[in-house]
């Protein structure tokens, strides 16, 4: 397998594909991102070799802030024909990330905002960098509503009261406090963190695949959302990125600098709070 992709650097090592999400200038979801992100999933399928994929960013501030905003017409369109046969969603694909065959891993070592934060909840583990990693759902806080998995996953993961504070409050949280509620596994030192996650991946890609898939099937039925669910959310979404009064307050972040290297997605809860 080539293993050739726009938006994503892969490497296959001992077992363990290492996946680097690699989309200047800060790593937004598109079009392209969607389209690379289904055809790793297609490959690893059916390549045996691969037995974990673990996510990275090459970029040190941004894991991947959010979808593109000026380009969700576009991206919808692809996972139209990427995220499955029931819908055209993120929602849909990530599910696919989910149910993926190979164990999936994500390290966080900048920002992960909306829709790339629902990436990291549809991976099968997550580890964060605990000086660098922020969280957030910030879509409530700019008019829309989390529509690719942020509600089920956070219920499930954190529990309704914190799902509540996380969704409600469009607020920033630490790798600390994201480990504490129960989003990621593990908060770790910088130092630490890859040799960590490399040392646990290479241990699941050396047992027994058959066991290592059997206990991902039965632990994704016990806590994965219903499908029908997932689609509800995406449509709730695409209705609420239509809405005036989201337009207008999208727009007052982009003339401060939103989808731009800049305070606003350095410190968007922080900005989101300011308008």
């Amino acid at each position: 397998m080539s293993w050739n992709y726009s938006t994503i650097r892969a490497e296959l090592r001992s077992g363990v594909l290492w996946a680097t999400i690699d989309h200047p200038p800060i790593n937004l979801i598109d079009e392209q991102f969607v389209a690379d992100l289904s055809a790793l999933l297609d490959d690893t399928e059916t390549d045996g070799s691969v037995r974990v994929v673990v996510f990275r960013s090459a970029d040190p501030d941004f894991f991947i802030p959010h979808v593109d905003l000026e380009r969700i017409a576009e991206y919808t369109a692809v996972a139209a024909t990427s995220g499955g046969p029931d819908d055209g969603s993120l929602g849909t694909l990530f599910r696919r990330l989910s149910e993926a065959r190979p164990v999936t891993i994500a390290v966080l070592e900048g920002r992960a905002r909306g829709a790339g934060a629902e990436l990291l909840y549809a991976c099968d583990m997550r580890f964060a960098s605990a000086e660098h990693a922020l969280i957030g759902q910030p879509e409530v806080g700019t008019g829309v509503f989390p529509g690719a998995g942020a509600v089920r996953h956070l219920v499930r993961l954190a529990g309704r009261g914190h799902a509540m504070q996380v969704i409600l409050g469009s607020e920033d949280l630490d790798a600390r406090e994201a480990e504490r509620i129960g989003l990621v596994n593990k908060a770790l030192p910088d130092a630490d963190l890859i040799s960590y996650v490399e040392r646990l991946a290479e241990r699941a890609a050396g047992f027994p695949e058959p066991a290592v898939r059997l206990a991902k099937r039965r632990i994704n039925a016990a806590s994965l959302p219903p499908k029908e669910d997932v689609q509800v959310d995406a449509a709730r979404f695409q209705v609420l990125a239509r809405d005036p009064a989201s337009a207008a307050r999208v727009d007052a972040l982009m003339q401060r600098g939103l989808q731009e290297r800049s305070r606003t997605e350095l410190e968007y809860g922080a900005v989101l709070g300011e308008l």
